[in-house]
C-alpha cells in the first residue's frame, strides 16, 4: 500500500469521526433544547427543567433514530395531561435539529 493511499485512508477516517461527532452533538443538544421545550409545557423550569431535559437526552441511546425520544416526551405530556400530537412533537424536533445545528457550528469554528 503506498503512503499516499494511507495518507488519504487516515484522512477519510479521520473526517468520518469528525462528521460522527458533530452528529452526535447536534442530536444531543436538539434533544436538551426538546427537553427544554418539553419541560416549559409540564409547568418545570430551573433545576427540574435542566433535569428533565437531561431525561430526554438520555433516552436517545435507548434504540437508533428518534422514536425513543419522541415516546419518552409524548410519555410524559400524557402522564402530565399536556395536549400535544405525536406528529406535533416530531415537528418540533426537525425545528429544533435546524437551531440545535446552528449552535453547534458556530462553537466548533
Amino acid at each position: 500500500m503506498s503512503d499516499g493511499f494511507r495518507d488519504r485512508e487516515k484522512s477519510f477516517e479521520a473526517k468520518w469521526a469528525h462528521d460522527e461527532e458533530l452528529r452526535f452533538k447536534v442530536m444531543a443538544r436538539r434533544n436538551k433544547l426538546l427537553g427544554l421545550w418539553a419541560a416549559e409545557l409540564m409547568g418545570l423550569n430551573g433545576a427540574a427543567a435542566d433535569a428533565y431535559a437531561r431525561t430526554v437526552i438520555q433516552a436517545d441511546f435507548q434504540e437508533a433514530g428518534d422514536d425513543d425520544v419522541l415516546r419518552k416526551v409524548k410519555g410524559d405530556f400524557e402522564r402530565e395531561a399536556v395536549s400535544q400530537s405525536a406528529a406535533a412533537i416530531r415537528a418540533r424536533m426537525e425545528e429544533l435539529l435546524s437551531v440545535a445545528a446552528g449552535q453547534v457550528m458556530k462553537e466548533v469554528k
